[in-house]
């Protein structure tokens, strides 16, 4: 007779996927890109101390982002009336947020050392705008999801809400990452524009995952 072995309380404490985890990532790395991009913060600590916000943040944001997918449910659905699947919406809007999320990490990690006008290019910006890009997608499936579940004006839900100020954060990011374009003589389309965008999505994005978090919703439509 085999006895099976209990999970400690630790692994399941650590390893459990849930929607508290996930909000609490998000608010975190979130507040860390706020940081990193508030008015003056740059010019005051320093542009190395701005990157390491970032970086941070930026894994912060991966971790809630894996939570994300691993919650977001079975990768596919039967289609109604037929035997096909289709790929899930919450799915697909949790894997390309992700995916966006691995594009930061890139993206903030190579600015953290000096590098050339094409280094940055390539391993800065381009990673940085495939992100935004990323999210951008991610903020618009979400909307789409909810429309098809709940309905299009939902304003009395929290989750409408999160959704909503979720995808005004991805438009944010997407106007930082045109504005943080580089010229070819080193020089950024529109610094100020950028840290502006960065900062308010990052605001954004600390709000939507608020409202959801279970102790302020008090578990409405949501999963501890």
């Amino acid at each position: 007779m085999s006895i099976a072995a209990e999970t400690p309380r630790w692994h399941a404490a650590i390893l459990t996927p849930t929607l508290r985890k996930q909000c609490w990532g998000f608010m975190i790395g979130s507040s860390l890109f706020a940081l990193g991009a508030v008015p003056g913060f740059g010019a005051w600590a320093g542009a190395s101390v701005s990157n390491v916000c970032f970086f941070i943040g930026a894994w912060f944001f991966t971790s809630a982002g894996f939570i994300q997918l691993l919650r977001s449910g079975a990768v596919k659905t039967k289609v109604s009336g037929s035997s096909d699947d289709m790929v899930r919406l919450e799915w697909l809007a949790a894997a390309t947020q992700f995916a966006g999320t691995l594009l930061f990490n890139v993206s903030t990690t190579a600015a953290l050392k000096p590098s050339s006008v094409t280094q940055e290019k390539r391993l800065v910006w381009s990673p940085d705008a495939g992100g935004s890009v990323a999210f951008l997608i991610s903020g618009v499936l979400v909307i789409i999801a909810y429309t098809h579940a709940r309905k299009f004006w939902d304003p009395s839900a929290a989750d409408w809400w999160s959704g909503q100020i979720n995808l005004i954060g991805c438009l944010a990011f997407g106007v930082s990452a045109v504005a943080a374009f580089v010229t070819p003589d080193g020089a950024t389309v529109d610094s100020t524009l950028a840290n502006t965008g960065t900062f308010v999505g990052a605001l954004c994005f600390f709000f939507a995952s608020f409202l959801v978090l279970p102790m302020w919703s008090r578990g409405k439509n949501s999963t501890t």
